[in-house]
């Protein structure tokens, strides 16, 4: 059963192939080629964040071992550093090392940001260093600009090219009230995707110098990523860029309200308090078998999905799940989902 109300950014109404079909059929003219879409793509992604060029990649995944691949094979140097909860590391299968035979450092705690003196302690010279904003698994956390911009000055001046795995960079412009240029201005290269925030299809687009972009090309099609049509991502990006870019102020503004409303209303509490972006995580007092189940029947119950997976704790009797807002959350007023997340720990309760 799928629920007909979400608070699950990738499973409510926008990703209705019927609609996302209708609108790109709004972007395109009798006289527009296989290839126009994607070179429009990459220029106006360029243009936003400042940059000289701008590739188009079926997958961040992809984009990002490309560009990790080229800054070592630039240096000579075949380690790269990241926050231990890097999605390269967590969610890719390491295919940084099995694919491009490189190492990954970790820099600093799990639980903590990335900080100027976890990278000090990385003794080995890496290739590059990458940055998450947000931090995802840390709940959407957000280092202040000053130490963002200490971070990345410290790693150049060791040699090593700034890399921003910006996947959410459209969700955290808004913290930093700063155009998207001065935050990707800060690093060599910039891979966005036109997936997560945006609501596309699928699809990536890396950012940097032309130089980099030109090398980066290389690995692309060595990886398979040159597809010959790739219109309808690069269509569904577009229409991401127009329609849900302008709101992200607005959808981080509803989900400080939510993270209010559970935090003052429920025995669960939210992580950070107040969030940063429209990410935030929902922490409960209860074991995640029980409230597997209380999901399963609120779904059930009363049509709607409260959480796509939960995250387990060290403590067995918690566990956490993730809230993004994004246009179906904004249908939740934080009344609503503070009483949906208390009737979910009474129904967990029942289940312990």
């Amino acid at each position: 059963m799928t629920g007909h109300r979400s608070l699950v950014l990738h499973r409510g109404a926008a990703r209705s192939p019927r609609a996302a079909l209708q609108r790109m059929l709004e972007l395109v003219h009798h006289d527009t080629r296989p290839e126009d879409p994607v070179a429009e793509l990459e220029r106006r992604i360029a243009e936003l964040l400042g940059t000289q060029s701008a590739l188009f990649f079926p997958s961040g995944t992809m984009a990002q071992q490309a560009v990790l691949r080229t800054y070592a094979e630039r240096s000579g140097r075949r380690a790269f550093a990241a926050h231990p909860y890097t999605h390269l590391d967590n969610w890719e299968a390491q295919g940084y090392s099995a694919v491009h035979g490189l190492r990954f450092q970790r820099a600093g705690d799990r639980n903590a940001l990335l900080s100027a003196a976890a990278l000090d302690a990385v003794h080995e010279p890496v290739a590059a260093v990458v940055w998450e904003l947000p931090q995802r698994d840390l709940g959407g956390l957000l280092p202040t600009w000053d130490d963002l911009v200490a971070q990345v000055a410290g790693a150049k001046a060791r040699g090593a090219a700034a890399h921003l795995d910006g996947a959410r960079l459209w969700e955290a412009q808004p913290f930093y009230r700063r155009p998207h240029a001065e935050i990707a201005g800060l690093f060599d290269s910039v891979y966005v995707s036109l997936y997560k925030g945006l609501l596309g299809v699928r699809g990536a687009v890396l950012a940097a110098d032309t130089a980099t972009i030109e090398e980066v090309g290389v690995w692309r099609q060595r990886l398979g990523g040159r597809i010959p049509d790739a219109w309808p991502l690069a269509l569904a990006g577009l229409d991401g860029l127009d329609r849900w870019l302008p709101r992200m102020a607005e959808f981080r503004d509803h989900a400080v309200a939510i993270a209010a409303a559970v935090n003052a209303a429920t025995a669960a509490s939210t992580v950070p308090d107040p969030p940063l972006t429209p990410l935030f995580h929902v922490h409960l007092p209860a074991p995640p078998a029980a409230v597997e189940r209380a999901g399963e029947e609120l779904l059930a119950d009363r049509d709607v999905r409260l959480f796509g997976y939960l995250r387990t704790s060290p403590d067995p009797a918690r566990c956490s799940f993730e809230i993004t807002v994004g246009d179906e959350a904004t249908g939740f007023s934080p009344a609503e989902v503070a009483e949906l997340i208390d009737e979910l720990l009474a129904r967990a309760a029942k289940h312990v």
